[in-house]
């Protein structure tokens, strides 16, 4: 993020730089953690799409010295005190065997994803490859939870969403869908808090099948629409190998027929006295050591941005370039 005078503005943006925070993103999760204790008694964590790295931040303050965090990304990231960090693919088959090793060959009991895609624009398209990825590092978080783990990851709110909600309520007890007061009221993002990881019997996951896909279910688990021949009738129609799932909730079916669907609930966490991420500030006279405010420098430049070739054509071109810092 550049020095505009918005940025300096953005009291999150400061103070991210003020507390020492790699990007703004973190007063999100330290929000998630005040309204739902994720961290409450958990010693092995994961961060997925982990850079710039202020999510591990914040768990490497806050967890006990001697927990287990292992962060992954594709981009390098800078090493943080007391965090294991991988470069590595979340979809490929070896991340799993590599990330239980650093694990100790022990599950986790929690997973976090701050991931997201580069925005077009075309929100359609944009809730789609975030919803994706979302699912991929779903994919990957059952494979390494505990029984009753827990997994959060960001969210982009659009038309299709309860879809999603519908297939974590099928691994997790508890979906909620949650806002940080530090997410910005105009974006459309928001991040799933899932709890009580609680997988269907015969659920196997894999990063080769993802999320089961094609899996048979124990005999147990065939609903009472068996054919004759003991096959369920709507397992023989499954469209590109996606086999439908329905939620038994409390009060069965609507009064018109109609299945009931699962919604999660929405909360607004932060407190209520804690910054407006829409609104702007004046900037202090004075910073916390009684001298004439200036603007600092971002604490962790990316370390290797997706951008940097279009950097280093403006500046053959003679143009210059100025710091930046993740806007998450």
């Amino acid at each position: 993020m550049g020095k505009s005078s918005k940025d300096k503005r953005d009291s999150y943006y400061r103070l991210a730089k003020e507390q020492g925070w790699r990007a703004r993103s973190a007063f999100k999760l330290l929000q998630l953690n005040s309204q739902f204790n994720l961290f409450e008694d958990a010693t092995r964590v994961v961060d997925l799409c982990a850079a710039p790295g202020s999510w591990s931040q914040v768990l490497s303050r806050t967890l006990p010295p001697t927990s287990t965090i292992v962060s992954l990304d594709l981009q390098p990231m800078t090493p943080l005190p007391g965090v294991t960090t991988l470069q590595a693919d979340i979809t490929h088959p070896s991340t799993l065997p590599l990330l239980l090793q650093h694990l100790g060959n022990k599950p986790a009991d929690l997973v976090i994803s701050d991931g997201a895609p580069d925005v077009t624009g075309m929100h359609d398209l944009d809730e789609y490859i975030q919803s994706q990825l979302l699912l991929a590092a779903l994919n990957l978080a059952t494979c390494v939870l505990k029984p009753g783990g827990g997994f959060v990851a960001k969210i982009f709110r659009g038309r299709d969403v309860a879809v999603v909600f519908a297939q974590l309520r099928c691994l997790f007890d508890r979906v909620t869908c949650a806002k940080p007061r530090s997410s910005r009221g105009s974006s459309i993002e928001a991040f799933v808090v899932c709890e009580g990881y609680s997988p269907p019997a015969g659920f196997k996951p894999s990063l080769e099948t993802p999320l089961g896909l094609g899996m048979k279910f124990p005999e147990s688990r065939k609903r009472a629409s068996a054919g004759p021949d003991g096959k369920d009738k709507e397992e023989e129609h499954l469209v590109d190998g996606v086999r439908e799932v329905k939620l038994e909730e409390p009060g069965g079916e609507e009064e018109d027929g109609q299945e009931a669907k699962y919604i999660a609930s929405f909360i607004a966490c932060g407190d209520l006295s804690d910054f407006d991420s829409d609104a702007t500030y004046a900037l202090p006279e004075v910073d916390e050591h009684g001298q004439k405010w200036k603007s600092k420098d971002p604490i962790q430049p990316p370390t290797a941005p997706p951008y940097k070739t279009a950097l280093e054509m403006r500046r053959q071109l003679g143009g210059g370039s100025g710091g930046n810092m993740s806007t998450s």
